[in-house]
């Protein structure tokens, strides 16, 4: 018998990616303020919830105790007629997240002669990206966005090598708001080799204003190497749920699957997310609801004189610098969670009409604002 002690125990290491990878920073909950009321403006979660409909389906939910549908039939189905999709060219994963993972997985890596696969993206974006990509086991490439927080396309086609694999677009960029437009990016998709995934991550689509704004499912449709990513967890208001798709055509889907995690979705996460869509016009309604408050902290924040970019989202982002956790402990101390980024900016969500107010009311006081120049 081998005999165990402690410090054999702490020789146990992990892959050394592992140590280099930046730590995902979940949005913090309010503090408790005294005669405040708490609100959440920190993870782009749909204070609304979900459709009455769903939750009537959790209230019936009795098979728990039962694997679900390791491919998700009835939502593929659902999504197909929905979106005029085949269905087989759906793959369903825990999230947009979940969904992009089994990308990465299928796609991008190390390769058998110990050269790194790259995965080319804007920066700032998405902050699971870097740590999705390096556990993946490839190397980032990331490309700075614009002054105005867009994608800087004309450098991310310079950016593509020989060992890029993977391009990730996100649309609506999150955190600092625009959203890709239709020319621009065929240009790019055009000038980008067509062995290389071009992954268009749409996690807040239905937020989407811009009337020349992209839609990846029209791309998909006329570019083979063109993928898209969607989720149930934001305009559905489903994210605890971890509902999310990616949509694309046989000769990419046929890989996904063989790399897909089995019962990512589960049974009533499927149901839920199937009633939502039968009640789409319900949705619309709370997603309208949410832009029309996006568009009066918008016109809030101009008439303040700050400095902000598109917001095509449902939330605006603060370039506010050094700044930027002073203001959001400001925030906290009125009963605020916001969603700091380092000395970069603040993110807020689009939330309840008083929390909206009460953060307008912050930075209507706050004296170090992001000006326009």
């Amino acid at each position: 018998m081998i005999e165990m002690n402690a410090s054999a125990h702490a020789n146990v290491q992990p892959r050394p990616v592992v140590g280099r990878l930046p730590k995902y920073a979940a949005g913090k909950p309010p503090e408790s303020v005294a005669g405040l009321e708490s609100f959440k403006l920190s993870s782009n979660e749909n204070p609304l919830g979900p459709v009455p409909a769903v939750m009537d389906v959790l209230r019936g939910a009795i098979d728990i105790h039962r694997y679900p549908d390791s491919s998700c039939t009835l939502l593929r189905n659902a999504l197909g007629k929905f979106l005029d999709v085949p269905a087989d060219d759906i793959v369903t994963g825990a999230g947009s997240l979940g969904a992009l993972n089994q990308i990465l997985a299928a796609f991008s890596g190390q390769n058998e002669n110990g050269v790194q696969d790259e995965v080319v993206y804007a920066w700032r974006s998405f902050e699971a990206y870097p740590i999705c990509v390096g556990l993946a086991g490839a190397r980032s490439v990331q490309v700075p966005v614009r002054s105005d927080g867009s994608h800087d396309l004309d450098a991310m086609a310079a950016a593509v090598t020989e060992h890029t694999k993977v391009v990730l677009l996100c649309t609506p960029n999150n955190p600092t708001g625009p959203a890709l437009r239709t020319g621009e990016t065929e240009e790019f998709i055009r000038s980008i080799p067509s062995n290389v995934v071009i992954v268009i991550d749409e996690a807040y689509q239905e937020f989407v204003r811009a009337g020349d704004a992209v839609n990846g499912v029209e791309l998909y449709r006329k570019y083979t190497n063109v993928m898209v990513l969607r989720t149930f967890s934001k305009a559905h208001g489903l994210a605890g749920l971890r509902v999310g798709y990616s949509i694309s055509q046989p000769e990419i889907t046929q890989y996904l699957r063989a790399a897909a995690t089995p019962f990512a979705v589960s049974g009533i996460g499927e149901e839920a997310a199937v009633a939502s869509l039968e009640n789409y016009d319900q949705v619309v309604e709370r997603v309208q609801s949410l832009v029309d408050e996006r568009t009066r902290v918008l016109a809030g924040l101009a008439e303040l004189g700050w400095d902000v970019p598109d917001a095509q989202g449902n939330f605006v982002w603060l370039e506010l610098g050094a700044n930027s956790q002073e203001f959001a402990a400001l925030a906290q101390s009125h009963a605020l969670s916001l969603r700091a980024f380092g000395d970069e900016g603040v993110r807020v969500s689009i939330g309840e009409v008083a929390a909206n107010t009460r953060f307008l009311e912050i930075c209507a006081a706050y004296t170090k604002e992001p000006r326009r120049s």
